[in-house]
Protein backbone atom coordinates (compact mmCIF):
# COMPACT_ATOMS: atom_id res chain seq x y z
CA UNK A 1 0.00 0.00 0.00
CA UNK A 2 1.14 3.21 -0.66
CA UNK A 3 2.35 5.31 2.06
CA UNK A 4 -0.48 8.04 3.33
CA UNK A 5 0.33 11.44 4.38
CA UNK A 6 -1.96 14.57 5.81
CA UNK A 7 -3.13 16.13 2.40
CA UNK A 8 -3.20 13.08 0.09
CA UNK A 9 -6.65 12.53 -1.54
CA UNK A 10 -8.02 8.81 -0.29
CA UNK A 11 -11.16 6.89 -0.62
CA UNK A 12 -12.71 4.45 1.54
CA UNK A 13 -12.30 0.48 0.43
CA UNK A 14 -15.11 -0.59 2.77
CA UNK A 15 -17.45 1.69 1.28
CA UNK A 16 -16.43 1.09 -2.52
CA UNK A 17 -14.64 4.23 -2.71
CA UNK A 18 -17.77 6.05 -3.12
CA UNK A 19 -16.21 9.64 -1.50
CA UNK A 20 -12.90 11.45 -2.27
CA UNK A 21 -11.45 12.39 1.17
CA UNK A 22 -8.79 14.33 1.76
CA UNK A 23 -6.26 13.15 5.02
CA UNK A 24 -6.88 15.82 7.77
CA UNK A 25 -4.53 14.20 10.63
CA UNK A 26 -3.40 10.41 11.23
CA UNK A 27 -3.15 9.24 15.00
CA UNK A 28 -1.42 6.44 16.54
CA UNK A 29 -2.83 4.35 19.81
CA UNK A 30 -2.19 1.41 20.88
CA UNK A 31 -0.80 -0.02 17.64
CA UNK A 32 -3.94 1.07 15.51
CA UNK A 33 -3.58 3.96 13.61
CA UNK A 34 -6.79 6.25 12.45
CA UNK A 35 -7.10 8.43 10.23
CA UNK A 36 -9.05 11.92 10.24
CA UNK A 37 -10.53 12.82 6.96
CA UNK A 38 -12.82 15.35 5.53
CA UNK A 39 -15.02 15.16 2.16
CA UNK A 40 -13.24 16.61 -0.68
CA UNK A 41 -16.40 17.39 -2.41
CA UNK A 42 -18.75 16.48 0.07
CA UNK A 43 -19.87 17.66 3.50
CA UNK A 44 -18.50 14.88 5.78
CA UNK A 45 -15.89 14.23 8.23
CA UNK A 46 -14.81 10.82 8.84
CA UNK A 47 -12.26 8.09 10.41
CA UNK A 48 -10.86 5.22 9.22
CA UNK A 49 -8.07 2.67 9.51
CA UNK A 50 -5.25 3.03 7.81
CA UNK A 51 -5.64 -0.30 6.26
CA UNK A 52 -8.79 0.95 4.52
CA UNK A 53 -7.44 3.29 2.44
CA UNK A 54 -6.94 3.52 -0.89
CA UNK A 55 -4.33 7.01 -2.07
CA UNK A 56 -5.71 8.23 -5.37
CA UNK A 57 -3.58 9.42 -8.02
CA UNK A 58 -3.79 12.55 -10.10
CA UNK A 59 -5.69 11.30 -12.79
CA UNK A 60 -8.61 9.62 -10.96
CA UNK A 61 -8.66 12.91 -8.34
CA UNK A 62 -8.85 14.88 -11.93
CA UNK A 63 -11.40 12.92 -13.04
CA UNK A 64 -13.54 13.46 -10.12
CA UNK A 65 -13.36 17.10 -10.10
CA UNK A 66 -14.36 16.76 -13.84
CA UNK A 67 -17.18 15.37 -12.88
CA UNK A 68 -17.83 17.58 -9.91
CA UNK A 69 -17.21 20.80 -12.10
CA UNK A 70 -19.59 19.59 -14.87
CA UNK A 71 -22.53 18.80 -12.29
CA UNK A 72 -21.64 22.51 -10.87
CA UNK A 73 -22.03 24.34 -13.58
CA UNK A 74 -25.23 22.96 -15.21
CA UNK A 75 -26.64 23.85 -11.65
CA UNK A 76 -25.52 27.38 -12.11
CA UNK A 77 -27.08 27.04 -15.39
CA UNK A 78 -30.29 26.64 -14.09
CA UNK A 79 -30.08 28.45 -11.25
CA UNK A 80 -29.28 31.62 -13.67
CA UNK A 81 -32.07 30.60 -16.41
CA UNK A 82 -34.38 30.46 -13.11
CA UNK A 83 -33.15 34.33 -11.70
CA UNK A 84 -34.38 35.34 -15.30
CA UNK A 85 -37.44 34.12 -14.87
CA UNK A 86 -38.24 35.63 -11.50
CA UNK A 87 -36.95 38.78 -12.31
CA UNK A 88 -39.74 39.29 -15.23
CA UNK A 89 -42.26 37.37 -13.00
CA UNK A 90 -41.34 40.62 -10.22
CA UNK A 91 -41.59 43.14 -12.56
CA UNK A 92 -45.39 41.71 -13.81
CA UNK A 93 -46.17 42.14 -10.40
CA UNK A 94 -44.62 45.46 -9.49
CA UNK A 95 -46.96 46.71 -12.23
CA UNK A 96 -44.76 47.52 -14.97
CA UNK A 97 -46.55 49.14 -17.70
CA UNK A 98 -44.25 51.20 -19.91
CA UNK A 99 -40.47 50.38 -20.92
CA UNK A 100 -39.37 53.53 -19.68
CA UNK A 101 -39.60 52.60 -15.65
CA UNK A 102 -36.29 51.82 -14.58
CA UNK A 103 -36.13 49.29 -12.53
CA UNK A 104 -33.19 48.36 -9.70
CA UNK A 105 -33.02 45.25 -7.76
CA UNK A 106 -32.34 44.40 -4.17
CA UNK A 107 -31.53 40.35 -3.51
CA UNK A 108 -31.18 39.47 -0.42
CA UNK A 109 -27.82 39.50 1.51
CA UNK A 110 -26.06 36.81 2.68
CA UNK A 111 -23.87 36.27 5.95
CA UNK A 112 -22.12 32.32 5.35
CA UNK A 113 -19.49 31.19 7.90
CA UNK A 114 -17.89 27.95 6.56
CA UNK A 115 -15.83 25.38 8.53
CA UNK A 116 -13.80 24.06 5.69
CA UNK A 117 -10.70 26.94 4.38
CA UNK A 118 -11.01 26.04 0.85
CA UNK A 119 -15.19 25.48 0.78
CA UNK A 120 -15.23 29.20 1.88
CA UNK A 121 -13.20 29.98 -1.60
CA UNK A 122 -15.50 27.90 -3.27
CA UNK A 123 -18.56 29.42 -1.90
CA UNK A 124 -17.74 32.52 -2.44
CA UNK A 125 -16.66 32.14 -5.81
CA UNK A 126 -20.30 30.80 -6.62
CA UNK A 127 -22.00 33.51 -4.66
CA UNK A 128 -20.26 35.44 -7.00
CA UNK A 129 -21.26 34.06 -9.79
CA UNK A 130 -24.59 33.99 -9.08
CA UNK A 131 -25.21 37.97 -8.09
CA UNK A 132 -25.60 37.11 -4.45
CA UNK A 133 -24.78 40.29 -2.00
CA UNK A 134 -22.40 38.49 0.62
CA UNK A 135 -19.45 37.93 3.33
CA UNK A 136 -18.30 34.51 3.38
CA UNK A 137 -15.59 33.82 6.11
CA UNK A 138 -13.72 30.77 7.44
CA UNK A 139 -14.75 29.91 11.00
CA UNK A 140 -14.44 26.50 12.44
CA UNK A 141 -17.88 24.48 13.01
CA UNK A 142 -16.61 24.52 16.89
CA UNK A 143 -16.05 28.60 17.34
CA UNK A 144 -19.44 29.58 15.35
CA UNK A 145 -21.51 30.14 18.34
CA UNK A 146 -18.90 32.28 20.00
CA UNK A 147 -18.97 34.65 16.77
CA UNK A 148 -22.28 34.76 15.40
CA UNK A 149 -23.59 37.26 17.06
CA UNK A 150 -20.88 39.72 16.42
CA UNK A 151 -20.88 38.89 13.11
CA UNK A 152 -24.32 39.22 12.57
CA UNK A 153 -24.30 42.62 14.34
CA UNK A 154 -21.54 43.73 11.72
CA UNK A 155 -23.27 42.94 8.78
CA UNK A 156 -27.16 42.50 10.33
CA UNK A 157 -27.87 40.27 6.80
CA UNK A 158 -31.04 38.88 6.00
CA UNK A 159 -29.93 34.99 5.38
CA UNK A 160 -27.27 33.65 7.29
CA UNK A 161 -25.45 30.27 7.24
CA UNK A 162 -23.70 28.20 9.09
CA UNK A 163 -21.86 25.42 7.72
CA UNK A 164 -18.71 23.08 7.89
CA UNK A 165 -18.31 19.09 8.31
CA UNK A 166 -19.90 16.82 9.94
CA UNK A 167 -21.40 13.27 10.09
CA UNK A 168 -22.89 10.55 12.10
CA UNK A 169 -20.80 8.38 14.20
CA UNK A 170 -20.04 4.94 12.72
CA UNK A 171 -21.12 2.97 16.12
CA UNK A 172 -24.37 5.41 16.45
CA UNK A 173 -27.88 3.78 16.73
CA UNK A 174 -29.92 6.72 17.92
CA UNK A 175 -30.54 9.69 15.52
CA UNK A 176 -32.20 11.80 18.14
CA UNK A 177 -29.25 12.69 20.27
CA UNK A 178 -26.65 15.53 19.53
CA UNK A 179 -23.78 13.30 20.76
CA UNK A 180 -23.91 10.80 18.08
CA UNK A 181 -23.30 13.54 15.74
CA UNK A 182 -19.55 14.78 14.92
CA UNK A 183 -20.30 18.54 15.04
CA UNK A 184 -24.10 18.40 15.03
CA UNK A 185 -23.80 20.12 18.61
CA UNK A 186 -21.75 22.58 17.04
CA UNK A 187 -24.08 23.73 14.28
CA UNK A 188 -26.92 24.13 16.93
CA UNK A 189 -25.53 26.16 19.39
CA UNK A 190 -25.03 28.78 16.77
CA UNK A 191 -28.47 28.68 15.40
CA UNK A 192 -29.60 29.01 19.08
CA UNK A 193 -27.24 31.99 19.52
CA UNK A 194 -28.37 33.88 16.06
CA UNK A 195 -32.00 33.42 17.39
CA UNK A 196 -30.94 35.35 20.33
CA UNK A 197 -29.78 38.28 17.96
CA UNK A 198 -32.65 38.04 15.85
CA UNK A 199 -35.87 35.36 16.68
CA UNK A 200 -37.90 36.67 13.55
CA UNK A 201 -37.84 33.53 10.89
CA UNK A 202 -38.74 35.64 8.36
CA UNK A 203 -36.36 38.76 9.22
CA UNK A 204 -33.43 36.51 9.49
CA UNK A 205 -33.62 33.45 7.87
CA UNK A 206 -30.90 30.70 8.84
CA UNK A 207 -29.70 27.46 6.82
CA UNK A 208 -27.60 25.47 8.60
CA UNK A 209 -25.68 21.98 8.67
CA UNK A 210 -23.22 19.95 7.12
CA UNK A 211 -23.59 15.89 6.08
CA UNK A 212 -25.27 13.69 8.10
CA UNK A 213 -26.54 16.86 10.25
CA UNK A 214 -29.31 16.48 12.99
CA UNK A 215 -31.68 17.98 11.15
CA UNK A 216 -34.50 17.96 13.57
CA UNK A 217 -32.45 19.97 16.71
CA UNK A 218 -31.87 21.85 13.86
CA UNK A 219 -35.13 23.30 12.64
CA UNK A 220 -35.87 23.01 16.86
CA UNK A 221 -33.29 25.47 17.39
CA UNK A 222 -34.15 27.93 14.70
CA UNK A 223 -33.06 26.81 11.51
CA UNK A 224 -35.41 27.64 8.09
CA UNK A 225 -33.77 25.18 6.41
CA UNK A 226 -31.45 22.49 7.56
CA UNK A 227 -29.39 18.75 6.82
CA UNK A 228 -30.35 16.07 6.68
CA UNK A 229 -33.60 15.08 6.71
CA UNK A 230 -32.31 11.46 5.72
CA UNK A 231 -28.94 11.58 7.08
CA UNK A 232 -27.51 11.69 3.28
CA UNK A 233 -24.12 13.32 1.95
CA UNK A 234 -24.62 16.98 0.68
CA UNK A 235 -22.99 18.84 -1.84
CA UNK A 236 -20.79 21.70 -1.22
CA UNK A 237 -23.01 24.16 -2.42
CA UNK A 238 -26.21 22.59 -1.38
CA UNK A 239 -26.61 25.57 1.25
CA UNK A 240 -25.76 28.20 -0.84
CA UNK A 241 -28.13 27.21 -3.67
CA UNK A 242 -30.55 27.17 -0.90
CA UNK A 243 -29.11 30.86 0.01
CA UNK A 244 -29.75 31.77 -2.97
CA UNK A 245 -33.01 30.45 -4.10
CA UNK A 246 -34.48 32.76 -0.75
CA UNK A 247 -32.11 35.77 -1.83
CA UNK A 248 -33.75 35.92 -5.77
CA UNK A 249 -37.34 34.71 -4.48
CA UNK A 250 -39.71 38.24 -3.85
CA UNK A 251 -40.54 39.18 -0.37
CA UNK A 252 -44.29 38.32 -1.29
CA UNK A 253 -43.47 35.06 -1.92
CA UNK A 254 -43.36 31.84 0.63
CA UNK A 255 -40.69 28.65 0.01
CA UNK A 256 -41.52 25.50 0.92
CA UNK A 257 -39.84 22.31 0.58
CA UNK A 258 -41.13 21.75 -3.14
CA UNK A 259 -39.28 24.88 -3.27
CA UNK A 260 -36.29 24.07 -2.67
CA UNK A 261 -35.81 20.63 -4.40
CA UNK A 262 -34.64 22.49 -7.35
CA UNK A 263 -32.20 24.19 -5.55
CA UNK A 264 -30.23 21.56 -3.38
CA UNK A 265 -28.56 18.85 -5.54
CA UNK A 266 -29.51 15.98 -3.02
CA UNK A 267 -33.19 17.35 -2.93
CA UNK A 268 -35.45 16.84 0.10
CA UNK A 269 -33.49 14.01 1.40
CA UNK A 270 -30.15 16.11 2.00
CA UNK A 271 -31.98 19.65 2.64
CA UNK A 272 -35.52 20.64 4.32
CA UNK A 273 -37.26 23.42 6.25
CA UNK A 274 -40.18 25.36 6.73
CA UNK A 275 -42.30 27.68 4.36
CA UNK A 276 -40.05 31.20 4.63
CA UNK A 277 -40.11 34.54 2.47
CA UNK A 278 -38.04 35.48 -0.32
CA UNK A 279 -35.71 38.28 0.43
CA UNK A 280 -35.91 39.84 -3.39
CA UNK A 281 -36.86 43.60 -3.59
CA UNK A 282 -37.73 45.71 -6.32
CA UNK A 283 -36.83 49.92 -6.25
CA UNK A 284 -37.77 52.54 -8.70
CA UNK A 285 -35.89 54.51 -9.93
CA UNK A 286 -32.24 53.75 -10.70
CA UNK A 287 -30.27 56.19 -9.79
CA UNK A 288 -28.38 58.09 -12.57
CA UNK A 289 -25.27 58.51 -10.54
Amino acid sequence: MKEVRVGDIVTRRSYNGDIFFRVEGITKNEGKTTVRLRGLFMRLCADAPLDDLEKKNITEINNCRREYVKKQAESIRKVLTRQDRSRQAALLRAGKREEGLNFFELPGRVLHLEGDREYREHCLHTYLQLGVPCRVVHVPEQEQAAVVYRYLREESPDILVLTGHDGLLKEAREYRSAENYRTSRFFIEAVRRAREYESDRDKLVIIAGGCQSYYEALIEAGANFASSPERVMIHILDPVFIAEKIAFTSIYEKLSLSDILDSAMTGTRGMGGIQTRGKFRLGLPRSKY
